[in-house]
Order: structure tokens, then C-alpha cells, then sequence
């Protein structure tokens, strides 16, 4: 899969439209000028959502209501689709050759992996980022996961509700018993798919990664917070049981202490846990290596490469890792690359596309270096 073209409207400081191609595209130009933007835009048509911000609107211009972000992208099927996300406010709609449809639907046209400095929460941050990590690698392979997420987090905050007004003494304990049994029982079958779908991911992950070229000693495993608590193959036995037997708990803590969001994904280097004993350049290593784990989890499913999108590469990885990096994409991949050295990358001139991106106008440095010669500058 691949972009041929992005076009934007009033989304952070970016406009016009952008011809793609579908190798390794290297986006540079100094900095604040809207390279990581354009990468923002990519991910936001792959995911709905924003690598920067939990909050859509923040997107929009200054000064501006509503904005859009429109894609032609092209699929092993040799079908081009119209992908496009309309920003309105706090809310947000997705169209597929324009016509509305859910995100379930928009989220299997398009899938980007990406790389950046916040990214490395997934290696060195709190279990949220990794969970999100393997979210993401769940709904990639099946896009009907999302509405398993969505359900999951609407009974874990009913539920919590409850357990707050059970807390205050707004109800008793005895009724509390009673009306909280259909939330649980709805988190039993979803924290037992959510379960099983990343386990199942993780294993896949775990696979790549011992034939991958970058494995680098690399292992993960997923962590339940029900480990030693029972029989994890029987899983909805035992989620039923801790949550029974933890309520006065969950009511004492006014929280929702049991379930798959208190999960986590153990990122060993040699057997020793990166986010503690890791250093700087070993997290780093280790995100470009479980995001080539992803890709190439992805492409075993799909038949198709994703997406991946790579922000300050120079800033977050050495020269020799860089070029490495980018020898395995090359033909693989549609990837995009940002940087505020072009220089670094003179090496791929023959085989990379390069874009100049000044004050949110992306320019292909062919036509821009054209416009000088017509100019009279030397280039």
C-alpha cells in the first residue's frame, strides 16, 4: 500500500496538496516548519488519531473551526481510494470515496507504523504506551477491534460510577452487588477477546523478532495482571473470580482495579528489562526493532507493507543505523522521513525522493530546484 497524494485544509499550518512516491520520500527543511505536521496528517488518514494530541481540534488552525485531511491511496488490488478525515470542533468523520462510513471500516483501507521521540514511551514509559502499542498491532489485522476498545472503556467507566457513588455512600454495598453484576459480566467477555487477540499479537511480535536481522537479542512478553492469580487459559473463569472476590476493593479505591487495562508487555535486552537497566541508545534500537516486528507481522497477515513514518531520524539514530535502516525499507516500504540535515542523507539521493517543506508547503526538490535554475541561483 502507498499514498499517491495528500491534500489538507486548515490542519495545523499546512496547505496545498502533495504528490508522493511510493520508495522512501525524505521530508526536510528547518525546523518549525510542519515536517513532523505532514507525518501527523499520515497518521491521522492510517488511524484516526493523532501521534501528538488525545485531543482532534487541536489539529485545526489557529483562528479556524473545522479542517480536513484528504488521501488518494493505492492497495495491492490496484484499487485507488479516496480516504478523508473531517475535523469539526471536537468531533471528527470519516469518509471512504466520499461516502461517510465508521471508523471499523476507514481503519482497514490504510496502516502506517511510525517512529518518534514520544513513541519511545512504548520502551521506556508506562504500560499505557505499550498497551496502545499492541492495540494499535491488533487493529491493524482486524479492524473490528476497535469496537471491542470502545465497549471494553464505556463499561469500565460505568462501572467506575458506580463504584464512586458506592464509595460515598450514595448506595449500599448490598445494591451495589447486585447492580454491578451485568457490568462484570460484560467486562468478562470483553477483557477475555482483548485478552486473547494480544496475547496472540504478542506471540506473532515474539516470531519476527527471532527472524529479524535487527532482533538484537530482543524478546517481549505479554504480562496479565492475573498472572499467579489462576489458570490464565480459562481466562473468563478467573477474571470472574478476581472480580468478585475484589470488589470491596475496587469500592474502597473508587477504580476498576481488574482487567485487561492494567496489563503490560515486558521488553527484555538480554533478558534484562529495558525501560530499568536500557540505555538511551538500546531503547532506541529497540522501538526501530519492534516496529520492524510490526511491519513484518503486518505483511505476513496482509500481504502488504504498511506505511512507516520516521520523525528527526538523524536526532533519534546514529549514521550507521540510519543507513541500515533505510537499506532494509528501500523496496519494501512507502516511507517518509523527516530531517532538518538533508545532508545526512546525500548517500540516497539516487534512490530517495527528497521534499523541501517551508512554512507548511511541501515542495518536490526537482520543481525546487528548477524554479532556482529558472531564478538564475546556482543549485
Amino acid at each position: 500500500m502507498f499514498l499517491r497524494s495528500i491534500e489538507v485544509e486548515n490542519f495545523r499550518n499546512l496547505s496545498g496538496k502533495v504528490d508522493w512516491a511510493s520508495g522512501i520520500n525524505i521530508l526536510y527543511g528547518n525546523n518549525g516548519q510542519g515536517k513532523t505536521n505532514w507525518l501527523e496528517a499520515i497518521q491521522i488518514l492510517a488511524h484516526g488519531k493523532s501521534f501528538r494530541t488525545p485531543h482532534i481540534h487541536e489539529t485545526v488552525a489557529f483562528g479556524q473551526t473545522s479542517a480536513f485531511v484528504r488521501a488518494v491511496a493505492h492497495r495491492g488490488d490496484a484499487i485507488d481510494r479516496d480516504l478523508q478525515v473531517s475535523i469539526q470542533g471536537k468531533t471528527k468523520q470519516t469518509f471512504i470515496n466520499g461516502k461517510r462510513e465508521p471508523m471499523g471500516r476507514f481503519l482497514a483501507q490504510l496502516h502506517a507504523v511510525w517512529f518518534t521521540a514520544d513513541e519511545l514511551e512504548v520502551v521506556r514509559g508506562g504500560p499505557e504506551a505499550r498497551r496502545n502499542f499492541l492495540d494499535r498491532g491488533v487493529l491493524a489485522l482486524h479492524p473490528p477491534y476497535v469496537q471491542t476498545l470502545n465497549d471494553y472503556h464505556k463499561v469500565i467507566k460505568q462501572k467506575k460510577r458506580l463504584l464512586l457513588q458506592a464509595n460515598d455512600g450514595t448506595i449500599s454495598f448490598e445494591a451495589l452487588a447486585d447492580l454491578i453484576e451485568p457490568w462484570n459480566q460484560q467486562l468478562i467477555s470483553l477483557s477475555a477477546q482483548m485478552h486473547r487477540a494480544r496475547v496472540r499479537y504478542v506471540e506473532l511480535l515474539q516470531e519476527a523478532l527471532e527472524h529479524s536481522l535487527f532482533g538484537d537479542a530482543l524478546s517481549i512478553r505479554y504480562l496479565s495482571s492475573l498472572e499467579s492469580k489462576g489458570d490464565l487459559t480459562n481466562y473468563e473463569s478467573l477474571i470472574g473470580d478476581r472480580l468478585r472476590l475484589r470488589l470491596q476493593a475496587e469500592v474502597f479505591a473508587g477504580a476498576c482495579l481488574i482487567g485487561p487495562h492494567r496489563d503490560d508487555l515486558e521488553i527484555l535486552f538480554r533478558d534484562r528489562n529495558l525501560r530499568s537497566f536500557g540505555s538511551s541508545g538500546q531503547q532506541r534500537s529497540a522501538l526501530i526493532t519492534l516496529d520492524l516486528a510490526a511491519i513484518s507481522v503486518y505483511y505476513s497477515k496482509v500481504k502488504e507493507y504498511p506505511i512507516f513514518l520516521i520523525d528527526d531520524v538523524d536526532a533519534e539514530l546514529d549514521g550507521s543505523r540510519i543507513e541500515r535502516l533505510l537499506e532494509y525499507l528501500d523496496g519494501r516500504t512507502q516511507t517518509f522521513v523527516t530531517t532538518s540535515k538533508r545532508s545526512h542523507f546525500e548517500r540516497f539521493h539516487q534512490r530517495a525522493n527528497f521534499y523541501e517543506v517551508c512554512a507548511g508547503r511541501v515542495s518536490p526538490e526537482s520543481e525546487f530546484s528548477t524554479a532556482k535554475m529558472r531564478a538564475g541561483n546556482v543549485v
